[in-house]
């Protein structure tokens, strides 16, 4: 793509998150859904940051409006924002916003949404009551569903080939990766202890140490991921990791 193309993209693509945060929004309002929002429901899923609780065959279900749909909302505003002043400006004057995009790209954006993707879509076929009750369909739209657990793959991996994003050094990313883990994982354990109710079924079967296996699994997991959207950037951009800086 040209440059204007991507600037085009960009600005599309953000139009598309932001709209999803939208509908999202205005689903929550649905009279029809009862007790939504309750107990901190904006902030329970990775996947979404509106919830939705409706209650269906005696026990309560909870579906998601996106982390990820804000993540990447923020994620493609700041790079918007990049692109246009890139062209009024030009590069140097805008280092700090540019890396910025990169922070949030390479060690929140991509490994999140692939981690989101796969893992959403392994546990759905294996048994799709751990991740997303069938019941769910009634309420949540079937595009909207994909929207947040399949579109967001392409888009993510599309921004790997359409330009090249500096990685900090491995010890900086992992660390902030695992930091941004560790307090989602928190917020999943506060959430249980204040309504009793898992955010995904899948949390209720597991014993305490098969939660603290399938949380270090996870972790492991999109840590991996991140390890390859680093390779991938190689591969497609040479190496653009963040220079060091020396040490006096």
């Amino acid at each position: 793509m040209t440059k204007t193309s991507t600037c085009i993209y960009h600005f599309l693509v953000l139009s598309w998150y932001t709209f999803l945060n939208y509908y999202i929004s205005q689903e929550g309002k649905d009279e029809v859904k009862p007790k939504i929002f309750a107990n901190g429901a904006r902030w329970k899923y990775m996947t979404l940051l509106n919830l939705l609780k409706s209650r269906t065959a005696g026990f309560g279900i909870y579906q998601p409006g996106s982390f990820r749909q804000l993540l990447q909302t923020i994620f493609y505003g700041v790079t918007c924002l990049d692109d246009v002043l890139k062209r009024i400006k030009g590069r140097k004057d805008i280092k700090f916003l540019t890396a910025c995009r990169d922070l949030l790209f390479t060690t929140l954006a991509f490994p999140v949404s692939t981690f989101v993707f796969l893992a959403f879509w392994i546990l759905f076929l294996y048994n799709r009551d751990l991740i997303y009750p069938k019941v769910l369909d009634t309420v949540i739209p079937v595009w909207l569903n994909h929207a947040m657990h399949t579109l967001i793959f392409p888009i993510t991996l599309a921004e790997v080939v359409l330009g090249p994003h500096s990685y900090p050094s491995k010890k900086t990313g992992l660390i902030l990766l695992t930091a941004a883990s560790v307090t989602y994982i928190s917020r999943i354990l506060w959430l249980y202890f204040e309504t009793g109710t898992w955010v995904y079924p899948v949390f209720a079967k597991l014993s305490p140490v098969g939660l603290a296996a399938f949380f270090s699994l996870s972790h492991i997991f999109i840590a991996s991921i991140y390890l390859l959207g680093e390779k991938l950037n190689h591969w497609k951009w040479g190496d653009m990791r963040q220079p060091q800086k020396k040490r006096k």
